[in-house]
């Protein structure tokens, strides 16, 4: 009897272990179930997370950190590339998904399964990623006024990070740049806050467009060849005092939310997925530790729904020397508002202390939980749930041709026209195709980093042939008449150019590629031998200076000297753009969005301020008609 009874329980026992087993499977996948609305399954998903799952979703590392292993065992939420961080040199797209899908199975192998969002600086173009597309920087795009363009960049854009795997853009940025000075002025698209708000249309470019009737501040991101996008850097990153890189706005309530606020209630509208603080201070008040921009403005009066990410290692800077007091640093974080924290390296630090303070009190649950529900709610929106991996059916679109022609006729849209001519009756431009021996000078003539600039391949940008593209010398040559005889001297002597009998001279100079502080400049001259080029080609033939930069800099001592100034800003890859302007087969249409002053001294100088003078106003720009075959 004993056995039998033993044999009826253990088969008692298994068939209550088989039907309780089928319940939390079925129960286990309600969060998982893309029929259920959002808010059901992110309630369904919070009631079984930890202490640990959940703060783990707050945290991003950078990938030189990151393994499978090391995101199964915090549970992290997210994972970056910072500039220049990437799987390889010269890597594939299937390197680069690959790497992605890694990680992810690490996600998706932990208990909840819950997949990572891994996120890119991707600001003008795929930058990080050898042979994408480089699109033109914000600063030449502010010159078209043209929010259809970069809808259409937007959207290539978003390709070209889903072709390597990725789901998130730390793009755009919508600061407003007031002083010329700041490293990041090439990153705004204008000195006029009307202009950075056309501009947010990058956003639905990137994410897709907002369905009709969405709810205020929801986030929205339309399915597998769109991406998450981030409006940064929240907020006045662009008025500092001096233009020096994350430093003190100094303004009134009244100007911040005149000038600095406008585009992002405009990104916000538009379904903005994630928004990034700002390393500067309003008046003195870290933008990580301002509650009242961030948690009662941001959150609640606008009711922005999506999550707000710190900067690199942004709480660290809280405290000056930054990472004195780390304790106090993850407080004023998360007193704030931000709900991930990009914590590159010194992840364990974070995730401990957090534990810790919320274990004892110092934060509450509800905060925590706040910032949880904003990550997971982007995640669902985008699909990550039911697509957490990539594969490599998108590896095409990297830097496809179609890509490369939608770049090449954003820089001819970006540049303008300075001056042509040096009497307005004899203009030079556009130039004759057909000329026996032309000279092309300076060192951004055949330079592919210098015309891209900062935040390209590397963070700081590169000299030299780093990416696949088009050199303005190369587009020159291509673009003239086969008998044509091109010379190129980067840096000729003023007896050389006087004794060879050019026809005329394109001199392309300007900066350096640089990115965020070691861009700050108080003397914004371009750097030898630049002005030595001008001096000795333009003062013995006719010329036209292409001027390669990420803002307005010191022209005044050559303008006289000079027969053509072409601003460029900061092209990209596609180096045809400018030439199919100089050569006349397009018109210059490119209007000033940012003034261009004589002296340093004059700065900040913004058009409506009460004493303008300038050298080329806001809103100049000369133009030209299309010829045929000059």
């Amino acid at each position: 009897m004993g056995v039998m009874n033993m044999r009826k329980y253990s088969v008692l026992l298994i068939m209550v272990m088989c039907c309780w087993a089928s319940m939390t499977e079925a129960e286990y996948f309600k969060y998982k179930d893309p029929k259920q609305p959002i808010g059901i399954r992110i309630k369904d998903l919070m009631k079984r997370m930890t202490l640990e799952e959940k703060i783990g979703q707050m945290t991003q590392i950078d990938r030189t950190v990151a393994s499978n292993e090391v995101i199964k065992k915090y549970m992290m939420g997210s994972v970056l590339s910072g500039g220049g961080s990437v799987p390889a040199k010269h890597a594939s797209p299937e390197t680069w998904v690959d790497m992605v899908n890694d990680f992810q199975k690490g996600a998706l192998s932990t208990r909840l399964g819950i997949p990572l969002i891994y996120g890119i600086d991707a600001v003008h173009g795929h930058n990080n990623v050898y042979k994408a597309t480089i699109f033109p920087h914000n600063v030449g795009l502010g010159v078209t006024r043209d929010p259809a363009l970069v809808k259409k960049i937007g959207a290539a854009t978003a390709l070209e990070v889903r072709a390597t795997g990725i789901q998130y853009a730390f793009a755009p940025c919508i600061a407003v740049c007031r002083d010329p000075r700041w490293g990041r002025c090439y990153e705004s698209y204008s000195e006029d806050p009307k202009i950075v708000k056309l501009m947010t249309e990058i956003i639905p470019g990137l994410q897709g467009d907002i369905p009709a009737g969405s709810r205020k501040g929801v986030p929205f991101v339309g399915g597998q060849d769109k991406i998450a996008a981030c409006a940064k850097h929240y907020l006045g990153d662009g008025g500092t005092h001096l233009g020096i890189n994350e430093g003190n706005t100094i303004i009134d309530g009244k100007g911040l939310f005149s000038i600095h606020m406008p585009a992002y209630y405009d990104a916000v509208i538009k379904g903005v997925a994630t928004i990034m603080t700002s390393y500067s201070s309003w008046n003195g008040v870290k933008m990580h530790a301002n509650r009242y921009l961030v948690t009662d403005f941001l959150k609640n009066k606008l009711n922005f729904r999506g999550f707000v990410i710190s900067d690199w290692q942004g709480i660290d800077r809280i405290t000056t020397p930054e990472h004195a007091n780390y304790t106090y640093s993850i407080i004023a974080g998360m007193n704030t508002g931000i709900d991930m924290f990009m914590v590159p390296y010194n992840y364990t630090e974070f995730i401990d202390g957090l534990t810790n303070l919320v274990k004892n009190k110092f934060i509450s649950m509800s905060r925590v939980d706040d910032a949880v529900k904003r990550i997971l709610r982007v995640k669902f929106t985008m699909g990550l749930f039911e697509n957490p991996l990539a594969d490599y059916s998108m590896t095409k679109y990297l830097g496809s041709q179609e890509h490369r022609d939608l770049a090449r006729e954003a820089v001819r849209k970006t540049l303008v026209l300075l001056k042509n001519g040096k009497s307005s009756k004899k203009p030079l431009l556009p130039l004759p195709k057909k000329a026996s021996k032309i000279l092309v000078a300076g060192a951004h003539a055949d330079n592919l980093g210098y015309q891209c600039g900062g935040w390209t391949i590397e963070w700081q940008g590169l000299s030299g042939d780093i990416t696949d593209g088009t050199t303005i010398l190369s587009a020159v040559k291509k673009a003239v008449d086969p008998k044509t005889q091109v010379v190129f001297n980067e840096n000729p002597s003023e007896n050389f150019v006087k004794s060879a009998k050019f026809d005329y001279a394109i001199v392309v100079v300007g900066e350096h590629p640089y990115a965020e502080t070691f861009g700050d400049s108080l003397n914004l001259t371009i750097p030898e031998p630049g002005p030595s080029t001008i001096k000795n080609v333009c003062g013995s033939v006719k010329c036209v200076v292409v001027l390669i930069s990420g803002r307005p800099v010191v022209m005044q001592p050559y303008v006289n000297t000079i027969d053509a100034l072409v601003a460029a800003w900061l092209p990209g890859t596609e180096g045809q753009g400018v030439t199919d302007v100089l050569f006349g087969d397009y018109g210059f249409t490119g209007k000033l969005a940012r003034t261009w002053f004589k002296s340093v001294d004059q700065l900040p100088m913004n058009v409506g301020d009460q004493h303008y003078d300038p050298l080329y106003p806001f809103g100049f720009g000369l133009t030209t008609k299309p010829v045929k075959n000059l």
